[in-house]
């Protein structure tokens, strides 16, 4: 099934009532896992020889509504190919995560967050309605006020294990052909935190966000749709993104090219593989130049582990993955970069503006405070442990350090939580309702045993 054009409705109840009966025979009491072919996720999971469903059938568009700008879309469709649907006619998915590979429903059971977050939320707050497969084998069509009103509210930061997202009903809203970017000099986190708050609240553009290179070098980039661009700027070949960041202080891009800009190096992972070496650069195909090339090279690693081996050999001390993304209150972000610039040695580090949209909704299962404005802070690398330090120092650092501000922090990475403290922080009690109603035999992972105990 191909994303860019419509598909056939049949086929989708076709591939239902397949997956229903790959669900139906599998052994009773077996566990239920998906056999996907892209993930986005950073925990190393326990090896399981688990049958996994196959999903494959659950990719694609099924109808865009340029009049009430909204998509169908199969759950496990790419944000690259909803993009390529969408905007031929003119619109675009109200938040467009970073990365070409993460799929719809993994956005909306696992978060989501870009430059539009700060007047769009969350992708699970675009969603109408959603098609979802049950621990019970059952799938129903969930929306904000239906019978299955607190499955839907309780879908969000779930991680599939209340269920599936099969099909999404989502908004959408309209693009302009090309975005115009101005990138603030900030000498401090806290004047960049005021920059980034002023112009969320006074909607001084359509996209915001901010690179911070170290303590006295933070670039916020305000980005706003234009409708001309005297040139356009590109960073899928020979240079980097956020490179210009740092050095211009004006751009322009095409819609496209905005709203990939991070994935072709990986925000600016892609220098540990190498690719921003300009010689090596030149020999690497341009088509390579893209996340999910750069996460199968880590997924290699951490299978076999030569560097880490190789590291050990020549003196080189043990590190720790810090892989993270956190929300705290923007008023509250100087705090944090000053505790993590000094135990955390990892730049550069990515702000993203959050702010749930006033629909009057909660989310129990990550619930942020609906008119407080929120900083997604995003960092990605590994830092030297010293001889005494176990691993995981870092993280849990960073997981009390955020709680302590009143932040929360996604889980689609390494967590250490204690299961108190998890269900204290993540709704525990409407979670368990939920897996008592929609999955009464556990066929679909505990979430704590899931994004703590990596199971």
């Amino acid at each position: 099934m191909g994303a860019a054009a419509d598909l056939d409705r049949r086929a989708y109840d076709l591939a239902v009532a397949d997956l229903r009966a790959q669900l139906a025979a599998l052994p009773s009491g077996a566990p239920v896992r998906l056999g996907k072919r892209t993930s986005n996720l950073f925990r190393t999971r326990e090896a399981s020889s688990a049958p996994r469903l196959d999903v494959s059938a659950f990719s694609g568009v099924l109808h865009v509504d340029p009049d009430r700008r909204t998509a169908d879309v199969l759950g496990m469709t790419t944000y690259e190919d909803l993009v390529a649907a969408t905007l031929p006619h003119g619109l675009m998915p109200l938040v467009v995560p970073q990365l070409k590979t993460i799929t719809l429903g993994g956005a909306v059971t696992g978060l989501g967050i870009e430059s539009s977050s700060f007047r769009n939320g969350t992708p699970h707050e675009s969603v109408l309605e959603m098609d979802v497969l049950t621990g019970a084998g059952e799938v129903l069509t969930v929306t904000p006020d239906g019978e299955h009103a607190e499955l839907f509210a309780g879908f969000p930061n779930s991680y599939g294990t209340l269920g599936y997202a099969l099909r999404l009903l989502i908004e959408l809203e309209p693009v302009q052909p090309y975005v115009h970017l101005r990138h603030i000099a900030c000498a401090s986190v806290a004047e960049a935190a005021d920059v980034m708050a002023a112009a969320c609240r006074g909607r001084e553009a359509d996209f915001v966000d901010a690179t911070w290179f170290s303590p006295d070098e933070v670039r916020v980039t305000l980005a706003s749709w234009a409708a001309s661009a005297p040139y356009v700027s590109d960073y899928t070949g020979q240079h980097v993104y956020y490179r210009s960041v740092q050095s211009r202080d004006e751009d322009w891009l095409t819609v496209v090219d905005y709203l990939w800009r991070w994935d072709t190096d990986w925000f600016w992972c892609s220098r540990a593989f190498g690719a921003q070496n300009p010689l090596v650069r030149r020999l690497w195909p341009k088509r390579w130049l893209r996340s999910d090339v750069y996460w199968k090279i880590v997924a290699f690693e951490k299978r076999h582990g030569w560097k880490t081996h190789w590291d050990l050999r020549r003196g080189l001390p043990r590190r720790e993955d810090v892989v993270q993304d956190v929300e705290v209150p923007v008023e509250r972000l100087a705090e944090f970069m000053e505790v993590f610039a000094r135990e955390v040695p990892i730049a550069p580090v990515w702000f993203c503006p959050l702010q749930q949209r006033p629909a009057g909704r909660t989310w129990p299962l990550y619930p942020l405070e609906q008119d407080r404005l929120y900083v997604n802070v995003g960092f990605w690398s590994s830092v030297p442990l010293d001889a005494d330090e176990p691993d995981g120092t870092h993280n849990r650092l960073v997981e009390r350090l955020v709680e302590e501000l009143g932040g929360h922090k996604s889980l689609y990475s390494t967590s250490y939580y204690d299961e108190d403290a998890f269900w204290r922080l993540y709704g525990g009690e409407t979670y368990a309702r939920l897996k008592t109603a929609y999955d009464p035999e556990r066929r679909l992972l505990d979430l704590y045993d899931k994004t703590v105990r990596n199971r």
